[in-house]
């Protein structure tokens, strides 16, 4: 039971966490335009140190799509987008260097088409996949991977026993 608490504790603290970060980074214009750099985005690392961090990112995202008004495709397909660089991530926990490649991945293929698609921004989808990548390497990358080494010394503490 208490692996069962501390799991839900865990996930709902980094869903609660990713909704703090992306409406601060809305606030600042930064969440959902062709250029994004989302600071919650920089959680996706935490698989590397608990599973309960894949359902919480899942979770944050969906919350904070609809917090911030997106449309309905992009609250499906960009909280998928947020579960599979999760899940990557989750799968590569041994690499940890690799940590953000997941994310970084499968937001900067999804979110163009999302843009394109359910916005209509104007500019090619090549084009957004480099305008968002280039905002999940500084989220994720940079950001993320700051974190993950600044949690490294703390890292037993997260895993479920």
């Amino acid at each position: 039971m208490k692996t069962k608490t501390r799991f839900m504790t865990q996930a709902a603290m980094i869903a609660a966490l990713y909704v703090i970060l992306t409406l601060l980074a809305n606030s600042m214009g930064l969440a959902n335009m062709a250029i994004q750099v989302r600071f919650s985005e920089s959680l996706t690392v935490l698989p590397c140190l608990t599973v309960a961090a894949v359902p919480g990112l899942f979770t944050g995202c969906l919350l904070s799509n609809l917090l911030i008004g997106s449309m309905p495709l992009d609250i499906i397909f960009g909280s998928i987008a947020t579960l599979l660089g999760a899940l990557g991530t989750y799968y590569l926990r041994r690499y940890r260097f690799l940590a953000p490649l997941p994310p970084i991945l499968s937001n900067a293929i999804i979110v163009p088409w999302i843009l394109k698609t359910v916005y209509r921004f104007e500019g090619s989808y090549f084009y957004f996949m480099a305008t968002v990548g280039i905002g999940q390497i500084i989220s994720c990358g940079i950001l993320g991977g700051l974190l993950l080494l600044g949690l490294k010394p703390y890292g037993n503490i997260f895993r479920l026993k």
